[in-house]
């Protein structure tokens, strides 16, 4: 078993054939048991409890297998496997909360979406931009200052501003229920060319904006329809399998809580079916804005979430290394196996396509209400 899951409370969902629709599994002893009842039938309700370790760690539970079992298993709706760990909660992400990705933003923006250019103006951002971001706080007068001498220097941009202004970038990553999880295929829109995959811890968050736990995500990033205008933000980030999560939740409890994920680091590995092999990492510590303070920024009076939501707080991995042609840098090819892994939480991998090859969504709330209804759930 992967020692991440040695220790801690760990929560997921599970595709189960003969109910024809999801249930609510936590790990326990090295295997999968469903507790799924009226009082937790979906994620949503299980983060919504005043104490939902508690809950996970004494509910009574029909066991599914093996850990290892069901977690090597393709999706497939035939057989028991895992699926994304969320479900009612809306799936929000957060942007340019790294000073590197920044800076790719900003390179971006400039290209237009056109990789071919994005060397020189990497070099040219570079040498005006320098260190001058590196532990600077956002919204703080010694921000301001740097805002000031980047507009005298012309290199300006809105990925700056949300970088080290005072607000910060959350957007709709995707809809409710459409992410995919662990060994599922992510896909990219037809139109990309320039795109990569982006490693993140997810915060799970309830109603009420507490942080209830955490997991893996891959925020799929499509660089060149971005770059064009970031007017086509929804275009570049909410299509079919554009967003996995998973493989499970690790509730906070005596094991694990957010200092854990303000030091968490992240491995990624790309493999492609051309024997082409990329690897990566993301490190919390280097974040420019606190986890907490994203989550305020997100949930509060200013805007509520009955359902609550889970949070993709960005990644300091940008690949810039060639992959194909001089100056290109990376892009995805269809058939590229994403691994993402943190030493707490566990490994998400996902085979990379496009999002029109993908399986369709088609278990969306009513499906899953329906369902849950006709188990007697609700």
């Amino acid at each position: 078993m992967d020692p991440a899951f040695r220790t801690g409370t760990f929560v997921g969902r599970v595709w189960r054939p003969d109910l024809a629709g999801p249930s609510l599994v936590v790990l326990r002893d090295g295997a999968l048991c469903d507790i799924t009842s009226k009082a937790t039938p979906t994620m949503r309700d299980l983060l919504e409890l005043s104490d939902p370790v508690h809950h996970a760690r004494t509910a009574p539970g029909e066991r599914l297998g093996a850990l290892e079992e069901i977690l090597e298993r393709k999706p497939d709706p035939a057989h028991a496997h895992l699926i994304a760990p969320s479900d009612l909660q809306a799936v929000k992400a957060c942007g340019v909360t790294f000073a590197r990705s920044m800076i790719e933003r900003v390179i971006e923006e400039r290209a237009a979406g056109d990789a071919s250019r994005a060397e020189a103006i990497r070099a040219r951002v570079t040498a005006v931009i320098g260190d001058s971001l590196r532990n600077l706080k956002p919204g703080s007068p010694e921000a301001a200052r740097v805002k000031a001498a980047l507009i005298e220097e012309g290199v300006w941009s809105q990925y700056l501003e949300v970088g080290i202004g005072p607000d910060a970038e959350v957007f709709t990553k995707a809809q409710v229920l459409s992410a995919v999880g662990p060994g599922a295929d992510v896909g990219l829109h037809p139109a990309s060319r320039w795109n990569n995959p982006e490693p993140e811890i997810v915060l799970a968050v309830s109603s009420s904006g507490q942080v209830r736990g955490a997991t893996l995500g891959n925020d799929v990033n499509l660089r060149d329809i971005e770059g064009r205008s970031a007017l086509l933000l929804g275009k570049a980030k909410d299509n079919n399998a554009s967003c996995a999560i998973g493989p499970f939740i690790r509730l906070f409890d005596e094991s694990y809580a957010i200092d854990d994920v303000r030091r968490a680091e992240l491995s990624l590995l790309v493999e492609g079916e051309d024997g082409y092999r990329l690897t990566g990492r993301s490190s919390m510590a280097e974040i420019s804005r606190d986890p907490c303070d994203l989550v305020a920024q997100t949930i509060g009076s200013h805007h509520q979430y009955p359902d609550g939501l889970v949070l993709f707080m960005g990644t300091l991995f940008a690949p810039v290394e060639d992959r194909d042609d001089p100056g290109q840098g990376f892009t995805h090819k269809r058939g590229d196996v994403v691994t993402i892994a943190n030493a707490e939480l566990g490994s998400l991998s996902n085979t990379v396509k496009l999002s029109t090859e993908c399986a369709p969504w088609s278990f969306g709330s009513a499906a899953l209400m329906r369902n849950l209804a006709g188990r007697g759930l609700l």
